[in-house]
């Protein structure tokens, strides 16, 4: 692994704001690394509040959202709500389904069947909707480059409101409202909500018509905030305030659902972390599966009993989910070495039996392992899929982009992405996405970067500088979880390797006379580097660990050397 410190920073403006706020030069520095220079500044960071949240009216086309959505609830139109099946679009799904049902009784939802229909916008979605007397469809989490299809819903008589967070193409669809703060011509301040963020907009700015305020809205945040955490959106600006109070939702009062499946899981406080490790894969799980809507009719269900039946079956989906990643991922893993391509820029696998529902995550797993730009794919009716991951600091979306001579069609962001092609093309593709990224990605990229936020000694390390760190969650791109280096420390004598195939190594360092607890994952192989009473480096993030009621501070090492 690459160990990059971060670049030193202004020292009279970390030294002042250090007075200011009566911390520590390092907590100062943190700060003024995420562009906090001011006592306000750091007030509004440390003490996020809604009323920090925009006025939605900024967002190109709200008005005209609003206007056809009160024109739908005067005239009876029946309105459908339409979502991805991932867990962007099935919380967003619940979210706007949830909060229109509050002023219409002409509300109905929609999640397009991953195998039958695929990704965003479907021709079948849009029948069902004609075939059902549905004059109005709110798409969430899709639908930015659906032009055909918007034109073909016109074409019935129906109209479209697209809420999506996707880079749109040359043209935008001719809908009745199109809500993306990533559209040129839309100046919302803050370019960066999910898909469930943009639909919360919309219900605020539903919200204020109808004199509510943002304190009525509140318990929608709990999806929003697990939207945020699992769709890997940044946590700063807006985000993190929705991130911050969704989350003291799901903690003080969690929606029936979400405590449904959290009723197996023994943790008291969940953080952003436990969001996305713990309810998103389970959410997801049910669009990989079997079908989104069992996602939808869990995150809505308001009966603890049904509730509690619906999470049993999602997490029966889940442990399906798990056992075909795992097959899946070893079944990858064996065809690159047996082509012979450990040495390429990219990944590109295929199996036509793999299941469409994991490739996915088989691709993080890959990208993981091989750390370079990957691709999966399956046979999906006649064509092929294919989900794109990428690694730090390189767009796999413009790769594709770059190779959209042999796809069929493909969306996605900057690290993820996914893809259609005809099989035919397949070979022609591989060696164009290889060929595109050898010689576009700077090659450094493709060996994992540490990023270190600053060089601290142990006895800096005091129960009053965690309490600040807390403080600066949640934690995400953007606003990453600090990590330190600390030179010179040598281990107790007692470090052993844990876990299974002791792939983990536990220790204690120490340093001056102090020593630390610390868990290194995956870090197993390392345990001769610290034998023997030889000084060595340790890059870490702080965090606690609880044994036998008693808690303590320890270090969650990233990487020795």
């Amino acid at each position: 692994m690459r160990w990059t410190l971060k670049p030193k920073l202004d020292t009279a403006i970390i030294n002042n704001l250090a007075e200011a706020l009566n911390v520590d030069a390092i907590i100062a520095s943190l700060l003024v690394q995420r562009g906090i220079e001011t006592y306000d500044q750091a007030k509004k960071f440390f003490r996020p509040s809604l009323e920090h949240l925009h006025d939605p009216f900024l967002m190109k086309d709200m008005d005209k959202a609003v206007s056809r959505i009160d024109k739908a609830i005067s005239n009876d139109e029946n309105i459908m709500v339409y979502g991805d099946y991932d867990v962007d679009g099935t919380t967003s799904v619940a979210l706007m389904s949830s909060y229109l049902e509050t002023i219409s009784s002409q509300v109905t939802t929609y999640i397009p069947d991953r195998y039958a229909e695929g990704y965003g916008v479907s021709y079948q979605g849009i029948d069902y909707a004609s075939d059902n007397d549905i004059s109005l469809i709110i798409a969430l989490d899709c639908g930015i480059k659906a032009i055909e299809k918007v034109a073909y819903a016109k074409s019935k008589g129906i109209d479209f409101i697209i809420c999506d967070h996707h880079r749109p193409g040359d043209t935008i669809p001719d809908a009745a409202a199109v809500l993306d703060p990533k559209r040129e011509d839309c100046e919302y301040p803050y370019k960066e909500l999910c898909g469930c963020g943009v639909g919360f907009k919309l219900i605020q700015a539903l919200a204020i018509k109808k004199d509510q305020t943002i304190d009525d809205l509140l318990v929608y945040l709990d999806l929003v905030a697990t939207a945020i955490g699992a769709d890997i959106v940044p946590i700063t600006g807006e985000n993190r305030v929705l991130a911050y109070f969704g989350l003291q939702v799901i903690n003080q009062s969690p929606r029936t659902g979400f405590k449904a499946m959290l009723s197996q899981v023994k943790k008291d406080t969940l953080t952003i972390t436990d969001v996305v490790f713990i309810l998103a894969p389970r959410i997801n799980a049910a669009g990989r599966m079997k079908h989104g809507l069992h996602a939808v009719n869990l995150l809505k269900e308001e009966n603890p009993e049904i509730a509690l039946q619906y999470a049993s079956e999602i997490e029966t989906y889940n442990s399906d989910r798990k056992d075909a990643d795992k097959s899946i991922t070893e079944e990858a893993l064996t065809q690159i070495i047996q082509n012979s391509e450990e040495d390429r820029c990219t990944t590109v696998v295929y199996n036509e039996n793999w299941h469409k529902g994991v490739i996915g995550i088989v691709a993080s797993r890959l990208t993981e392992t091989y750390y370079r730009p990957t691709l999966v794919f399956t046979k999906s009716g006649e064509k092929l899929a294919a989900s794109a991951r990428s690694v730090k600091g390189f767009d796999v979306y413009n790769a594709l982009d770059a190779c959209s001579e042999y796809i069929e069609q493909f969306g996605g962001h900057k690290y993820a992405a996914g893809l259609t092609l005809i099989e035919e093309q397949y070979e022609a593709f591989k060696r164009k996405f290889e060929q595109v990224v050898s010689s576009t990605i700077d090659k450094k990229l493709l060996t994992p970067e540490i990023l270190i936020d600053g060089i601290i000694e142990l006895d800096q390390i005091t129960p009053k500088f965690f309490r600040i760190l807390k403080q600066f969650g949640p934690f995400g791109p953007g606003n990453m979880t600090p990590v330190f280096m600390t030179e010179n420390v040598k281990d107790t004598g007692y470090a052993k390797c844990v876990g299974a195939d002791e792939k983990h190594l536990k220790c204690k360092v120490q340093k001056n006379g102090l020593a630390f607890g610390a868990i290194g994952f995956n870090l197993g192989s390392k345990r001769d580097l610290i034998t023997g009473a030889q000084s060595f480096k340790v890059a870490y993030t702080i965090d606690e660990n609880e044994w036998n009621g008693t808690v303590s501070l320890q270090l969650k090492l990233k990487d020795i050397i």
